[in-house]
């Protein structure tokens, strides 16, 4: 037997919620093979089983949200034979404890309960209205939220069940769901709204947030860098860079410059813990990658080891496989520092919100030409970016942070080529 367990996604992270069940009890499942997905603060992820055999129990369903290194399933050994009616994971209610699952012989596990009824989809108490059968917790929740009549929803699914995308059609033709109590309460009579509940990976980055807001004194500064030099290597090297599948963007120069400038100013790359400040000897920057329903930061670790084409291979294939769920667990957890880059959306700069228990983040703004005074008083058009350094007061003050900027600064403006 394996047990499965809620991996932890984050040094920071203390508990995860089931989005979804990609296997049913009684399948098989071989080692590697996407089991279950998962939403935190920091990642939505596709888990791989541990092990290769045959689900044995589901401990925790879809839409439960339980604490790391929980058990959510129970693998047989790689020589068990699969069940030929699986029956579908329980559908989602409160957590409880592990002796109430169902095992893949159909048997109840040890000190069985009762089974719950079959989850059906709330309903309005209307005459004449039928029953909408079973229906999936994601189902379920979205009635609830945009409340949603489902005997009204032609379901798509095997045997007429209503799914998801039958939902989300049933919406985009017109529907308008309602407002829960809380909401309405913001809203005036007559007023136009539409209200939809957080995803959960939205709902723990705003917990996240306002945690950091709480504990770190927010202080910026900001410098504008000319990208003239970095942008002449750019265009030198980026056809070799790219034959090696390693794209050379001004987001790398830019990661480069930072991990050896916090060689240079370790108080950046440091964590607060109480009275004490913890120094880190390694440098792991994360990069913000924007996903259509939040935000991750996945993390590059020792980055100030790394050549510029492994740096650019890195940032690539992390980015690539988190927008496609499939990051590892350690890839998003020890950031030492965080590189926000809002200027690829078009935003000049940005006051970045520092990602605990980091204590600094860096926003980049957008390159765009202005109009600059340079040597003899010349005025030429150069290609230039605002640097926005969100800090915590608490250990870095002004002048360590200017400091820091400015050999940053110095660094992409005089980029050493050597190292390309």
């Amino acid at each position: 037997m394996s047990d499965v367990l809620m991996p932890q996604m984050g040094e920071s992270v203390a508990e995860g919620t089931i989005v979804r069940w990609m296997k049913r009890v009684g399948d098989a499942v071989d080692k590697d093979e996407p089991l279950f997905e998962i939403s935190t603060d920091k990642v939505d992820a596709e888990i791989p089983s541990p092990a290769a055999g045959v689900i044995k129990e589901i401990r925790v369903t879809e839409g439960e949200t339980v604490p790391v290194h929980t058990v959510v399933a129970v693998i047989d050994g790689a020589d068990a034979q699969p069940h030929v009616s699986s029956p579908s994971p329980a559908p989602a209610r409160k957590a409880e404890p592990a002796a109430s699952v169902v095992a893949a012989n159909g048997a109840p596990a040890a000190a069985p309960r009762p089974e719950p009824a079959p989850a059906v989809a709330p309903q309005r108490r209307t005459a004449g209205r039928t029953s909408v059968g079973f229906v999936s917790p994601v189902v379920r929740r979205m009635a609830e939220v945009h409340d949603i009549d489902l005997t009204q929803v032609q379901g798509t699914g095997a045997g007429g069940r209503i799914t998801k995308k039958d939902v989300d059609g049933f919406l985009a033709a017109g529907s308008k769901p309602a407002a829960t109590t809380a909401a309405r309460a913001l809203y005036k009579p007559g007023d136009n709204v539409r209200v939809e509940k957080m995803s959960i990976m939205r709902q723990k980055i705003a917990d996240h947030m306002v945690t950091s807001l709480k504990t770190s004194a927010h202080i910026y500064s900001a410098c504008e860098v000319d990208f003239s030099r970095v942008a002449a290597l750019r265009a030198e090297h980026k056809a070799r860079y790219a034959e090696a599948g390693a794209p050379l963007t001004y987001t790398t120069f830019i990661v480069q410059a930072v991990a050896e400038t916090l060689r240079e100013f370790p108080i950046v790359n440091a964590s607060v813990s109480g009275a004490e400040i913890v120094y880190r000897n390694d440098i792991n920057i994360g990069i913000a990658v924007a996903l259509e329903q939040g935000l991750i930061v996945p993390v590059i670790r020792n980055a100030d080891t790394l050549s510029t084409r492994d740096l650019a291979a890195a940032m690539a294939d992390l980015a690539q496989r988190a927008r496609t769920k499939q990051l590892k667990v350690e890839e998003v957890e020890a950031g030492t520092f965080t590189v926000t880059n809002p200027g690829i959306f078009g935003g000049l700069w940005g006051l970045p919100i520092i990602n605990q228990p980091q204590v600094a983040i860096l926003a980049i703004g957008s390159i765009d030409k202005r109009a600059v005074v340079v040597d003899d008083d010349r005025i030429e058009a150069r290609p230039m970016a605002y640097f926005t350094l969100g800090y915590d007061h608490r250990l870095i003050d002004g002048a360590d942070g200017g400091r820091f900027l400015q050999a940053l600064k110095v660094r992409l403006e005089q980029f050493d080529e050597g190292v390309l």
